[in-house]
Parts: structure tokens; C-alpha cells; sequence
């Protein structure tokens, strides 16, 4: 929403800056998005004066181009080749000197530079209307008749307006605001300053003559209807004040008629239609629903289909114009018209917000009504128009004022107390200072005592209806820059450790295992209870019963999504959807001693190929190494914390890991034993990880930990090792740091072999050790002490031989 600081002024005294107005509005909740210089020409006329053409002789080397003297005030005269064909000596006349910029009604701005044109000097150019953004004439300089001296700024003879555009982004809320009165009324709140209204003591009535019948049939879609006819008008261009006035603010105008109606909108905030009184059909207005399926032309003569919830403005034949959204073709304001019945009334925000979405029309008027216009302000806004329109476009006032308000909209009464009023405000505020400013902003106190008061809210303000808004009221104009903050903040004020966004995390892990090919699935809570039955890890004792249960195969909750994820899998391998990689958020349920424990858990199941077959890629089964990645994936996704693994087993699992961090279980997944999996007419290997989601969320953390680049190389050292076959890899990385925890950057086991050539329950693991020293370049001597300590280790401790 676009104001005119010019045009506010006429509202209320203003001595502050249009920077030092926005800043006060949007501290009391109008916020300016924007403040922009406007000008009634582009660039002001900067630079342009009133000269006058001493001598005018033809040039030299050019037919077309004139030699001339012109006087501008200065010491000497300008020497200025022109090529109009109308300059003459003794005419005054407009003229651009050297360096002034010129904003021309078509093209880019260009900048005027002292130049030679054949040879001849010119030391500036004298102007036509279009080179200066005036007009679109071009015939010839512009010929001023005037008696001012040589030299007067352009901007003083054409009457140059500058203003300053506040744009308002404009809450749905703020309904009252949305005019030149309504920012003005927050104004006299914020500076303590009167406003001044229109006038309209003076209205009144010319004649009688043309009196139009309203009858309003849908009392709920327009509770107030008032208007007026006026006769013998003139439709013709608005006067340039009101042109003005609307162009400053981003409107064009249309004519005299349209333009009053325009104004008052933007200055009272009370949408006006104005209709051509002589195509009223029995001049009778009625205010009523068509029938769904009507037709009906607007003013841009589209033919629209209506619902049969649409307020319309009918007379008795047909429709003229679709209430507070859009008018008709027909009614319309014209050239030739001369008689106009003047509209302004207060519709529903339900109807005209539910018509305006449906047919897709949004204008100043229907912004207006479905917020909440004044029901109150209706008459005011019609004297105020229609007198505007008697000023501007002749005419009389020849009706009685139609008013129809059968019930009047009550203000609404809030109980407030002045114990919640600093409270919430965060300081005690005198009970003087709070009745100044809801005085301020036209809500009345009708009862107090010496714990509250009652306000009473004018309905104009529809987003004043409880306690907590009359106090936003009060805050907004007391400034909330004026409430201290306490010496020693409080934990409400600062938070050490914000609180985390579970759903932040699980987007994130989400996107992890999607972009590795992994698909979600999501699965009912309620499952069958003969899985807690038969499985032997679960406790039958500890299942949830649901009391309503509507069938014994979903009459429990779940204690585990290993069940869930299975009939999923057995329903794809049903479709012969083989490869398959699957992961779920979801809960998990116990009573344990009578209490209901209730987990989040994220589950992995892997089963078939890791790819699909194709000519690159032979057939490649999965196995538990790619769980244990994926797992790990997201173990480290959420933290840098130290992680353990050790061999387990449960009674789902035929073999498989825990994994710790920081010493506590965050993970277990293995493969799914065979006789559990055959349960489910399942045959192939199915792989499953089961993580605790809430303890991994306690644990995460969004440090990025970084170090700077080594400046010394690394060195690789293999070590091919003869273990026994129950001795992990684990073991032996855990082994090798205690021992060198300096040195050594990293493990890698890249082969394993087993077979007869090294002997019964034996395996061989071939290592890759990376050593390197921040400080210095190792050396050989170091590197063999170091490899020596480590293959010590693993034979006195691991029992392990050494292949050299």
C-alpha cells in the first residue's frame, strides 16, 4: 500500500522527516518497506531554465539548423545551435544547459554536453516538450508566455511537485490502516498530534428530484447500504491537483468521476461505486444473490460464470456490478454520462473474500472489504465524494441520502487488566498513560476499577478483540524500544543451549538415504500380537493393548518395526520386486510395571542386489558390510562423537554389530535369522539395522571441525596378519591406536582370506597402515620402529603371525 507524505500532511501536522515517519511507523507495526522520492516529472526539471532567444540567424553549413543567442541570467548569453523549426528571436523559451540530465517522455535519460554541431559551438539546447518528459509533442521547442525573469528555474514556471512514497507492507490485520486517514489516525497516537478530517458540515441537498429505491435482500452479505444521486454532471479529465494526487501514488487517472471515488477510497479507506443513474432499470436498486450459473460482464467485458453466493448490485433486469469486488460493463461511468447514483456501503468479508478468490479479482476496493471496512464511516465518505464530484464535475445533489442499516454493528467491549497489561508488556505502565493512548486511538474506557477497566473498540478495528490486542495496542504506541531489557538477562531472553529441531534432523537423514537409492516407508503403529508371541526377544507381557480394537490382526501397538518392515518386503517380493532398500521413522510402544514407554527408532532393511543387472555392473549380493555403511552414514551424519563396535546377538539376528557413541548403544543391525525370515514365505537374505532416533538426536551436533592441511607427507606401510577367526578387525584397530596413537592416521583392511593353506578356524587379514608426523618428515628409522612396536603387539597379544 503506497502513501503520499504530501497528501498525509493535509491529515495531520507533520515536522518530522519522511525517513524520521517511517521509522516511527514501522516500529508501531506499519512497516515501510520501501520510502521513494517521486516527482510530478521525472528528474524535477533539475538544471532546466526560463531563457529567452535574442537573435536567431541560420547556419552556416546546415539548412535545417538555426545559429541562436539565448539569454539565461548569466554574465553572457549562451551560444545554442537549435533545429526546431519554430525558434524565433524574443520568444522565451526552456533550456537545458551544459550538464543538466534529461528525462525525455521516450528513451533513456541523456546528459547535455558542450559540443560543436558544424562547426558552430552550442552550449546547451532549448527544449521540446517531450525531450524534457512533459508531453509527446515534438514539432517544435516549447514557446513560453510568461513574464519571468531569464534564468527562473523550469520547475517554478510548470509547477514541479516532489513527494515521498511510503510503501506499507501492509498486514491482513491492519484493515484500518489501509488509507491516508488510517495511517494518520496511528499518527495522532504516536506524535500526539489532532487529525484533521474532510469537511462535510456544509453538504447539501440541491433538489429532490431523482430519488432511486434500494431494497437490500441479503442483509447478512451487506449490512449497511447508503447512497445518493447526483444529476447534470460533466464527465471530463479530473483537475490536475487530483491527478496528482492519485499518480503519486501509482494510479492513472480516468475521468472526474471515477477519479473523486478513487480519492476518497485512498483517503477515508471506504470504497465508493459510483453507477450511471440512467441505466438503473426502474430506478431501483437491489442488493441480492443471482443464481449459481448466472453470466455476468465486467468493467474489462469478460463474461464471468457467477456463483450463487455472489453479492450482486442488480436493478430490476439485470445485474450492474458484482458488490465490492468489480462493477459491470454497462452501468459504468461513460463519456456521455450525465446522471450518477453514488454508492457506499459496508458489505461481509466472508462473501467478498470467498467471490473475489473464486473469480480471481482483486482490487482496492475488495482488498479493502474482505479485511473489515468501517461500518460507521459509510455517510461520512458519501458527502465527502459527492461533494467532490459537484466541485469538479458540476452537477446537483438531487436525492434524499438512502441509509439502510437495520442493525448496527456494536463496538466490541474488552475486559482488561492492569496486572496482564505489565505483565505482558515486561513493565508497570501508569494507569494515565495507558487511558492516553487507547483515547488516542478512539477506543473508549466506559467502566474501570482499581484492578481494570472495559475498552471499547470502535469496528473499524476488527483485529481488536481480546485482552492480549488491547495490550498490543498499547505496546505498539508506547514503543517497544521503550521497555528495558533487565540488568541480568534471564533464560526467556537467552538460551545457552537452543532447543533442536527434530524434524531439521530427520529431513536431513531422510535426503541421505534417499540420494543412496533407499526408499521410505511408513507403517501402521497397530500390528498382530502373535509376533510378540513367537518371537522370543520380545516380551508378550509388555505389548499395549487398544481397548477398541477393531480386528486381533491390528490389536496391539508395536514393540518392534522389524515385523512392519517384513510384510513390506514380502508384499514387494510378491510383485517380483527383488532388490530392495528400505528405511522408516517411526515408534515403538512397551508397558513396563504399568508405564507406557514410547520410543522413535529408525529402522534399515536391505535385501537382493545392491544394483540392478546391467552390462557394467555383474550381479553383486548384498551383504552386511553394505548395512554397516549406511548405518555408520548416519551415525556420523548427526555426530562427531567416539564410536565402538562389538559383535552381538539378539534373538532377530543370526549374526551382527552393536554400535556405541560415546559409550552408549545407538545401533544394532545384522542379518535377519533364516527361520524368522522363512516366517514371512521370504528366500533371500534379509539385512536389518535398528537405531535409537531419540538418543541419536540428543547427541547431535552441527560443529564442523576442521584442521589445517598437513605440510608433511604420509606413509603407507602393508602388513599382512594370520589371526585367529575370532578375532576382529575391530580389535585390532583399537589395539593399534592404544599402542601408536601418535603416528598412526588411519587403518584400512583391504583383503581377507580363508581357506586350508593357513590352517582350521584361522584367517588372514591384510592391512594398510598411514602414518605421518605433523611436525616433521618421518624417516625411515622411525617408520621400521613404529611398524616393529606395532607387529609386537599383534603377536604378543592376538596370538597373530606375521606373512614377511
Amino acid at each position: 500500500m503506497k502513501i503520499s507524505f504530501n497528501w498525509l500532511k493535509d491529515y495531520i501536522d507533520i515536522r518530522e522527516t519522511p525517513a524520521e515517519i517511517a521509522d516511527l511507523l514501522t516500529f508501531s507495526g506499519l512497516e515501510v518497506e520501501h520510502l521513494d522520492e517521486y516527482q510530478t516529472v521525472k528528474g524535477g526539471l533539475e538544471g532546466l531554465v526560463i531563457g529567452e532567444v535574442l537573435s536567431c540567424l541560420p547556419h552556416p553549413n546546415a539548412d535545417k539548423l538555426s545559429l541562436t543567442k539565448v539569454d539565461t541570467g548569466g554574465d553572457t548569453p549562451l551560444n545554442i545551435v537549435c533545429g526546431a523549426p519554430n525558434v524565433a528571436a524574443g520568444q522565451k523559451v526552456v533550456v537545458a544547459q551544459v550538464n543538466t540530465t534529461l528525462y525525455p517522455t521516450e528513451g533513456e535519460p541523456f546528459k547535455i554536453k558542450r559540443a560543436k554541431i558544424r562547426g558552430e559551438v552550442s552550449e546547451g539546447m532549448i527544449c521540446a516538450e517531450d525531450e524534457i518528459g512533459l508531453g509527446t509533442a515534438h514539432d517544435g521547442i516549447l514557446v513560453l508566455d510568461t513574464n519571468l525573469t531569464n534564468g527562473t528555474p523550469a520547475n517554478q514556471y510548470f509547477q514541479v511537485d516532489s513527494d515521498h512514497i511510503l510503501e506499507i507492507g501492509l498486514t491482513p490485520n491492519r484493515a484500518d490502516a489501509a488509507s491516508h486517514l488510517g495511517v494518520a489516525r496511528d499518527l495522532k497516537a504516536l506524535l500526539n498530534r489532532e487529525v484533521k478530517w474532510p469537511q462535510v458540515d456544509h453538504f447539501s441537498f440541491d433538489n429532490r428530484e431523482r430519488n432511486i429505491k434500494v431494497t437490500v435482500e441479503n442483509a447478512e452479505a451487506c449490512p449497511r447500504y447508503s447512497g445518493l444521486t447526483i444529476s447534470g454532471i460533466e464527465v471530463k479529465d479530473s483537475p490536475n491537483w487530483l491527478k496528482a494526487k492519485l499518480e503519486s501514488i501509482g494510479l492513472s487517472a480516468i475521468n472526474n468521476v471515477v477519479d473523486a471515488t478513487n480519492f476518497v477510497l485512498h483517503e477515508l479507506g471506504q470504497p465508493l461505486h459510483a453507477f450511471d443513474a440512467d441505466e438503473i432499470a426502474g430506478d431501483h436498486v437491489i442488493v441480492k444473490t443471482l443464481p449459481q450459473g448466472a453470466k455476468f460482464t465486467t468493467l474489462d467485458d469478460e463474461e464471468r460464470t457467477l456463483l450463487g453466493t455472489d453479492l450482486m448490485i442488480c436493478n430490476e433486469k439485470e445485474g450492474m456490478c458484482i458488490a465490492g469486488v468489480f462493477g459491470g460493463v454497462k452501468s459504468g461511468i461513460k463519456a456521455t454520462t450525465k446522471n450518477v447514483f453514488l454508492e457506499s456501503a459496508y458489505f461481509s468479508p466472508v462473501y467478498i473474500r470467498k467471490t473475489a478468490q473464486y473469480h480471481q479479482l482483486k482490487t482496492d476496493a475488495s482488498f479493502r472489504y474482505e479485511r473489515g471496512a468501517d461500518p460507521n464511516i459509510t455517510v461520512f465518505a458519501l458527502k465527502r465524494a459527492a461533494m467532490l464530484i459537484r466541485d469538479i464535475a458540476g452537477g446537483k445533489i438531487c436525492s434524499d441520502i438512502i441509509d439502510l442499516y437495520p442493525k448496527p454493528i456494536a463496538n466490541f467491549e474488552v475486559k482488561v487488566k492492569y496486572a496482564h497489561v505489565d505483565r505482558l508488556i515486561g513493565k508497570a505502565m501508569a494507569k494515565e498513560a495507558i487511558h492516553q493512548i487507547l483515547r488516542d486511538l478512539e477506543i473508549e474506557i466506559i467502566a474501570e476499577t482499581s484492578e481494570g477497566f472495559v475498552a471499547s473498540v470502535p469496528p473499524y478495528r476488527v483485529d481488536v478483540e481480546r485482552e492480549a490486542d488491547i495490550i498490543e495496542e498499547i505496546l505498539r504506541i508506547y514503543g517497544f524500544n521503550n521497555v528495558a531489557l533487565p540488568p541480568y538477562p534471564h533464560s526467556e531472553y537467552l538460551a545457552e543451549f537452543p532447543e533442536k529441531d527434530p524434524a531439521h534432523y530427520q529431513y536431513l537423514i531422510t535426503q541421505l538415504l534417499s540420494g543412496n537409492g533407499f526408499h521410505e516407508m511408513i507403517t501402521n503403529s497397530l500390528t498382530s500380537p502373535r509376533y510378540a508371541e513367537k518371537a522370543s526377544f520380545l516380551n508378550e507381557k509388555q505389548s499395549v493393548e487398544i481397548l477398541n480394537k477393531l480386528s486381533e490382526d491390528l490389536s496391539v501397538l508395536r514393540q518392534s518395526l522389524l515385523f512392519n518392515g517384513m510384510e513390506v518386503i514380502a508384499y514387494h517380493l510378491n510383485r517380483r520386486q527383488k532388490d530392495l532398500k528400505l528405511f522408516e521413522f517411526g515408534k515403538t510402544y512397551h508397558r513396563i510395571e504399568g508405564q507406557y514407554i514410547e520410543k522413535q527408532r529408525l529402522v534399515i532393511f536391505l535385501t537382493g542386489n545392491l544394483e540392478p543387472e546391467n552390462w557394467i555392473h555383474k550381479e553383486q549380493k548384498i551383504e552386511f558390510h553394505n548395512l554397516y555403511a549406511s548405518a555408520m552414514g548416519v551415525i556420523q551424519k548427526l555426530s562427531k562423537g567416539a564410536l565402538q563396535t562389538a559383535n552381538t546377538e539378539t534373538g532377530a539376528l543370526e549374526y551382527g554389530v552393536g554400535i556405541s557413541l560415546d559409550g552408549e548403544l545407538v545401533a544394532t543391525l545384522g542379518k535377519v535369522k533364516t527361520a524368522l525370515v522363512r516366517e514371512f514365505d521370504i528366500d533371500q537374505e534379509i539385512f536389518f539395522a535398528d537405531l535409537d532416533w531419540s538418543l541419536l538426536l540428543q547427541k547431535t551436533n552441527d560443529i564442523i571441525a576442521f584442521e589445517e592441511v598437513p605440510k608433511f607427507p604420509e606413509v603407507r606401510r602393508d602388513l599382512s596378519l594370520v589371526i585367529d577367526k575370532h578375532v576382529t578387525f575391530e580389535e585390532i584397530k583399537r589395539l593399534a591406536n592404544e599402542r601408536e596413537n601418535k603416528l598412526l592416521v588411519d587403518i584400512n583392511l583391504f583383503d581377507v582370506y580363508e581357506g586350508e593353506n593357513i590352517g582350521k578356524n584361522k584367517k588372514a587379514y591384510a592391512l594398510s597402515f598411514i602414518l605421518q608426523d605433523r611436525e616433521k618428515t618421518l624417516t625411515d628409522k622411525i617408520i621400521d620402529k613404529t611398524m616393529n612396536r606395532l607387529m609386537h603387539s599383534f603377536e604378543s597379544e592376538l596370538n597373530a603371525l606375521i606373512r614377511k
